[in-house]
C-alpha cells in the first residue's frame, strides 16, 4: 500500500472513530487534506463551525488567511498537507481536552510518518505543545525546532490575528521566513531577543472557527 492509500486509510478510519467524546456532537470528522508528497505539513488545532459542516480544514475565515499567509511562503494550499491536532469539533470551540488529544495523537503520528515533511508548521498553542513544552507561544512564535529530527517551526494560529490584529504582521512576517526554511543551503538564522512589553497574552485559538 501506497501513502496515499495509507493517507486515505487513515481518513476512513478517523471518520468512524469513536475513542473519544468529540464524535458524539461531530458532524463531519475533519481527517485533513492535501498531496501524499510534501515539503510542508501544517497542524492545526481542531476543527470549527465550517470545518465540521464541511468536513474540510480551514474553510472559514482563518482558512482564507492561511491562504495568504502561505502565498508570503511562496506555497500554494494544494501543495501542503493540512490536519488538526484533534479531528473532530470541540463543542463551542472549546480547547481540545487531554483525553481528546491522546485519542487522536495516533492519526497525527501515522500522518507525520507517512508524510515525511521537510517543515512542520504548528498552529496555535495546542499544536505547538505537542512538539514543544513549557515554552509560551508569544515567546516562541516564528521559530525553528529540531524535534524528533525534524524541522518544525512554532506559529500562531491564523484565528488568533482575525481575534487580535495586533497579531496579523507577526503571522506575515513568520510565514515569509518558511522560504529560508525550505532551503537547505539557507544561512543559520539569527535570533533576536522578543520584545514582550507591548505582546498580547497567549491568544485563544479556537475563539474565531
Amino acid at each position: 500500500m501506497n501513502a496515499a492509500e495509507e493517507l486515505q486509510k487513515i481518513r476512513e478510519e478517523v471518520k468512524t472513530c469513536t475513542d473519544c467524546a468529540l464524535h458524539k456532537t461531530r458532524k463531519h470528522a475533519v481527517p485533513g487534506e492535501g498531496p501524499a508528497e510534501v515539503q510542508v505539513m501544517c497542524i492545526g488545532e481542531g476543527p470549527g463551525y465550517h470545518e465540521n459542516e464541511q468536513g474540510k480544514p480551514f474553510v472559514g475565515q482563518a482558512g482564507r488567511f492561511l491562504d495568504e499567509l502561505l502565498a508570503q511562503a511562496g506555497l500554494n494550499r494544494d501543495e501542503v498537507f493540512i490536519t488538526n491536532v484533534v479531528k473532530c469539533r470541540p463543542p463551542n470551540n472549546r480547547d481540545p481536552l487531554p483525553e481528546e488529544l491522546a485519542a487522536c495523537r495516533k492519526y497525527l503520528d501515522r500522518q507525520i510518518a507517512l508524510l515525511d515533511p521537510k517543515v512542520i508548521v504548528t498552529l496555535g498553542r495546542h499544536s505547538m505543545a505537542r512538539f514543544v513544552e513549557g515554552q509560551r507561544i508569544s515567546q516562541i512564535h516564528g521559530r525553528e525546532h529540531k524535534i524528533e529530527g525534524r524541522n518544525v517551526v512554532t506559529m500562531y494560529h491564523p484565528a488568533a490575528a482575525l481575534h487580535q490584529p495586533a497579531l496579523k504582521d507577526d503571522l506575515l512576517r513568520d510565514f515569509a521566513h518558511l522560504k529560508r526554511f525550505l532551503d537547505p543551503e539557507r544561512p543559520p538564522r539569527v535570533e533576536t531577543k522578543i520584545e514582550e512589553a507591548n505582546k498580547p497574552e497567549d491568544p485563544e485559538q479556537l475563539s474565531l472557527f
